[in-house]
């Protein structure tokens, strides 16, 4: 049975993947439906109507939970979409001329009857006019209107605008937005009729599970560790075979100490676990290519897919490091380490001392691990089976975050986090070399981290990682963990949920449809102000009370100033961004018709502010076979010299670019990216272009991603490419007909 809850997060968390483009929008004003809001209602509709009929097919239940704003085809009494815009075959008839008149002055602040009477009775279809700066217009022509539309104060004056409620015309706002989201609905089927159920929930960003993804190490050292993995692997794959949580994708990438790849993507459990049979150690005992494969993955797998890397050897490609941190905050995935230190085996083994691992070799396990939100956890071939249950907790679906510290040099602390209704299955991990502690329940009942099986749970050693399964009972409101420790150590509680939280720092943008807003696709800058977009999926009300930047290793905090832009939506503005990794932590109370409770979620991947700034070019048509150059300026507030330059594509296009750019302090430099998709590259195919600029000595980096689309004759996919630019249909049917 397709569970209701699962895919709801799913519809919403598509919902609210980051914008293709500026913008839309979002401030309601007078119970008005905003452009997102709009957008939100047609994709969750038509996403609902594919998940049953994806469920219909396998035989299984599924219950349904659950603009034209600037012309004037509302006000001719349409009560349907304007087809020729989804069909350009369709013929667009009956237009005003570039000499008709369309529209008289408002007479006071009532623009009810500005539209003349024989356009009306005409049904000549019209548009109106905006300029921010000048006020000129064609005699006669109607105005967009709003204080910012310098037409609308020139004869005739006024405007026909259906944004808001409070707009001219706002009293048709509900019946346009309403024929907004039909259409909507009908560019949607178009796309699903096309590409069939599957490939259009994927082409939305859906899916049941995150891609499964695993980095091998087959240098020789590992030949008894990868017949264990082996086994591991199969039991994961093997459990989730004809299941709801059975993974779309695999993908595999082996490395050693000569190269890495390549990489496997494939949707068959067989083929992948082909391939993983296949492996074998390869002669050699230098420190291996692991970040290569692991950027590799980085950049093939789609966001939030988990990846788990196994390994016993140090890393002879470090200079890729903060390359793969920014692949991480970039992609969001979430990386494991699963690191074999049996000292023993390789002493019998004869392998040279410079595999074994030093503790700066497992730190830098550690640290990119915790930039993920993942661990690194330390066995040996006869306990990396234990591993099976982490592993399976990493991958399950409706997986949030609660609460993620690391502490780093270690100190005796308290911490405390609060368990709401909606979670299951909650989990707490505590992973060092000599970490103590206790657990405490709302209730005051305890148990120590040394006791196996006790009144809050049952916990599980696997290396140096501790992982207790809180039972269900009894669980909401506030805990507390007390931790002491001689070395570093790690603490992440999850759970099961329909409620999480989506973040991602935004950039304002003031125009003629009032405040909007677009992602900031790059690092913030350290010690400015910032303002992040947070949304909460899986309630239709919430209420949040705080919303924190907090030191990834430490305790300093950074309090946001909250701002709803609609029942759960919020912008946060937040006056520095921190020195060093932080991640967002955020409470606030869960609103339901019979209670209200707290709760709190955390940002799984940390952030890092940089003070290199990277400008590009913004969302472009890609042609296939035809190369494409773009434009990019680096400027830098801090250290001058030779800037290291780097770019790809998620789809290993080919991509030329200058490997340095020379700075002064304070000064910016121009770079040039050209980028080739191949001639058979599929039509309506997206992608990314991230650029890297990184400060001599490795001291900061920062990044911009450029999103393009491969141009395509097909008329769908046309308009898909129009959809995802605007996010909305209000912006897509802004199109001015004289």
């Amino acid at each position: 049975m397709v569970s209701l809850v699962v895919v709801a997060v799913f519809l919403l968390r598509a919902l609210f993947q980051p914008p293709q483009a500026a913008a839309f929008k979002i401030f309601p004003a007078d119970g008005s439906l905003t452009h997102q809001q709009i957008t939100e209602a047609a994709f969750l509709r038509k996403m609902a109507e594919v998940c049953r009929d994806v469920a219909t097919a396998r035989g299984q239940e599924f219950t349904l939970p659950d603009f034209y704003s600037h012309s004037n085809w509302v006000e001719l009494g349409s009560t349907a979409p304007f087809n020729p815009l989804i069909r350009p075959e369709l013929p667009l008839n009956n237009l005003a001329g570039p000499n008709t008149k369309t529209c008289k002055s408002c007479v006071g602040k009532d623009c009810s009857d500005n539209i003349l009477q024989e356009v009306l009775q005409q049904k000549i279809l019209t548009s109106g006019y905006f300029r921010l700066l000048l006020s000129t217009k064609p005699a006669g022509k109607c105005s967009h209107g709003g204080l910012l539309d310098m037409t609308s104060y020139e004869d005739p004056t006024g405007g026909i605008n259906k944004d808001d409620i409070s707009s001219s015309h706002g009293f048709l706002h509900q019946r346009a937005a309403e024929i907004a989201i039909n259409a909507t609905v009908q560019l949607l089927e178009d796309i699903r009729v096309a590409t069939g159920n599957v490939a259009f929930l994927r082409l939305m960003g859906l899916s049941q599970i995150s891609v499964l993804a695993f980095v091998f190490d087959t240098t020789g050292s590992m030949s008894n560790y990868i017949a264990e993995a082996k086994t591991v692997t199969f039991s994961i794959i093997d459990s989730r075979r004809g299941t709801s949580e059975e993974p779309s994708e695999y993908i595999l990438v082996p490395f050693n100490d000569q190269g890495f790849g390549p990489l496997l993507k494939t949707e068959k459990a067989d083929t992948f676990k082909e391939r993983i049979n296949s492996l074998s150690a390869s002669e050699g005992s230098n420190p291996g290519m692991c970040l290569s494969g692991l950027l590799l993955t980085l950049t093939q797998a789609p966001p939030s897919s988990d990846i788990f890397v196994f390994t016993d050897a140090s890393v002879n490609d470090t200079e890729l490091r903060n390359a793969v941190e920014a692949m991480i905050q970039i992609t969001k995935s979430t990386v494991t380490f699963l690191l074999t230190n049996s000292i023993s085996s390789r002493s019998q083994q004869n392998v040279s001392l410079s595999r074994l691992l030093s503790q700066s070799d497992i730190q830098l396990y550690r640290d990119l691990s915790h930039i993920s939100g993942g661990h690194t956890i330390e066995v040996t071939n006869s306990t990396l089976s234990q591993a099976i249950a982490v592993i399976t907790d990493v991958i399950a679906a409706g997986l949030v975050t609660v609460l993620y510290i690391e502490r780093s040099p270690a100190i005796a602390e308290d911490f405390s986090f609060v368990l709401d209704p909606s979670l299951s299955n909650v989990t707490v991990y505590v992973t060092g070399d000599s970490p103590v502690f206790t657990l405490y329940s709302p209730t005051g009942v305890s148990q120590s981290g040394s006791v196996a099986n006790g009144p809050l749970g049952n916990i599980l050693t696997v290396g140096n990682l501790k992982r207790l399964k809180i039972r269900s009972d009894n669980q909401t409101g506030e805990w507390k963990i007390s931790i002491s420790s001689t070395s570093s150590y790690t603490l992440k509680v999850i759970g099961q949920s329909s409620v999480d939280v989506l973040v991602y720092f935004v950039e304002i943008i003031e125009g003629g449809h009032g405040d909007s807003w677009a992602q900031s696709f790059t690092r913030p800058f350290i010690g400015r102000n910032a303002t992040l977009f947070v949304s909460v999926t899986g309630r239709d009300s919430v209420t949040v009370t705080d919303v924190l930047l907090v030191e990834a290793s430490g305790s300093d905090v950074v309090n946001g100033t909250i701002k709803a832009v609609g029942a759960t939506d919020f912008l946060v503005n937040v006056e520095k961004i921190p020195e060093g990794a932080f991640v967002v932590q955020l409470k606030g109370l869960l609103n339901d018709s019979s209670s209200t409770s707290r709760f709190q979620r955390q940002s799984p991947t940390q952030y890092k502010g940089s003070r290199i700034t990277i400008t590009a070019q913004s969302q472009k048509i890609a042609q296939p076979g035809v190369p494409f150059g773009l434009n990019f300026t680096v400027t830098s507030n801090t250290t001058g010299g030779n800037y290291t330059i780097r770019a790809r594509t998620d789809l290993g296009f080919s991509v030329s670019f200058p490997r340095y750019l020379i700075l002064v302090a304070g000064g910016s430099a121009q770079g040039s990216v050209t980028l080739t998709a191949p001639s058979n590259t599929e039509s309506g195919t997206d992608f990314t272009l991230t650029i890297e600029a990184e400060a001599p000595g490795s001291t900061d980096l920062n990044y911009a991603i450029v999103q393009f689309t491969v141009s395509t004759a097909n008329a769908i996919f046309s308009g898909f490419y129009a959809l995802s630019m605007c996010l909305s249909f209000s912006c897509f049917f802004v199109s001015h007909f004289v």
